[in-house]
């Protein structure tokens, strides 16, 4: 069963540290139905729901050329997700694994990570399929998926690297 906040046996929560050590913009918000995390899927489907992503000015113009692209990676802040929890026991059968493990949303630092459908643009909106986070979560950054994208500058010395360098072994 999905919870919310409690620690089950066997779980470990630590305490955060005080220092903020990096900031981000909210680049956007996702839309979604999902308004309740027991709701919410454990991971999106390329055939789920239609889903809006809102992109904020001023990084509307980012989203030149990203219609080129079939799949999208979303990376976005899971807001309500907490984030002391180093060991998880997503069965609750007393067996825990470290969150670095899981694809939970309770880790230290709460960034989902989503593949989605592109299906369209309207202005500063597309709508995609795959997500699942919960309605009004804040969007941290969008890429083409990888599997798709060839770099477009020229390339460069580290990107034929393959194996490991003899001064590194």
């Amino acid at each position: 069963m999905v919870r919310l906040n409690e620690i089950r046996s066997s779980e470990l929560a630590v305490p955060l540290p005080a220092e903020v050590q990096a900031g981000v913009y909210f680049i956007g918000r996702c839309h979604t139905p999902w308004t309740d995390r027991l709701a919410c899927p454990r991971q999106g489907r390329l055939d789920g729901p239609l889903c809006r992503i809102e992109i904020f000015e001023p990084w509307v113009p980012c989203l030149e050329g990203i219609a080129e692209f079939e799949r999208l990676e979303v990376l976005y802040w899971l807001h309500e997700s907490r984030r002391d929890l180093v060991r998880q026991s997503p069965r609750n059968d007393g067996k825990a694994r470290g969150a670095f493990s899981l694809r939970t949303p309770v880790r230290p630092n709460p960034i989902g990570s989503q593949i989605v459908r592109l299906v369209g643009i309207d202005g500063a909106t597309l709508l995609v399929r795959g997500l699942d986070c919960l309605d009004g979560t804040p969007l941290l950054d969008l890429k083409p998926d990888r599997e798709l994208f060839r770099p477009l500058a020229p390339r460069q010395a580290g990107d034929d690297e393959v194996g490991d360098r003899a001064d590194q072994a």
